[in-house]
């Protein structure tokens, strides 16, 4: 019979530790401030805290954003230009940055980005998913209407959806 070794738990955090896991975190993940946040909070929830003072994560995320550690309009734009490559419309860009924990100020110009680029992101879905001018066949109302609803969930507006899907295979949809 082969016995596990038995895992020790875990010290509680103290100070120290909290910023090792921070700087570990953020040089591995780009990340934001609440998301940051968010991982520091459920360590300590998880480990225990052993120290008598409360850890201030907010003062150590507000520290790591001074030194340049996390950046949120940095991680905004790269994800908006991300989301945008993989197809994904202005819409859904502004809900995974508000779901991120990214401010509005900084959620504009991501959200400025992907407007710009909304062609290029519905073109790209279109690809992906093989709907209107890149699909092999033309598709008959009952498909139609589900890829339009594709199109919407994956944030694009009505005409833009309507456009590509309506396209016949091999056409070239204008911009």
């Amino acid at each position: 019979m082969i016995t596990e070794p038995s895992k020790r738990p875990k010290s509680p955090l103290n100070g120290e530790r909290l910023e090792q896991l921070a700087l570990h975190y953020a040089g591995r993940y780009a990340t934001s401030r609440a998301k940051l946040a968010a991982y520091l909070a459920r360590k300590v929830r998880e480990r225990g805290w052993g120290e008598e003072k409360v850890p201030d994560i907010g003062a150590l995320v507000a520290r790591f954003a001074a030194l340049g550690y996390v950046d949120d309009a940095g991680f905004a734009s790269m994800r908006a230009a991300s989301l945008t490559r993989r197809g994904y419309g202005a819409r859904r860009v502004e809900e995974s940055l508000r779901a991120a924990g990214i401010d509005e100020p900084e959620r504009e110009d991501a959200h400025r980005q992907a407007v710009q680029e909304k062609w290029r992101a519905a073109e790209a879905f279109a690809r992906k998913r093989h709907i209107g001018p890149f699909a092999a066949q033309a598709a008959d109302r009952a498909l139609q209407q589900k890829q339009i609803a594709a199109f919407l969930r994956a944030g694009h507006d009505f005409d833009m959806a309507r456009r590509f899907v309506r396209a016949e295979p091999g056409e070239v949809v204008e911009e």
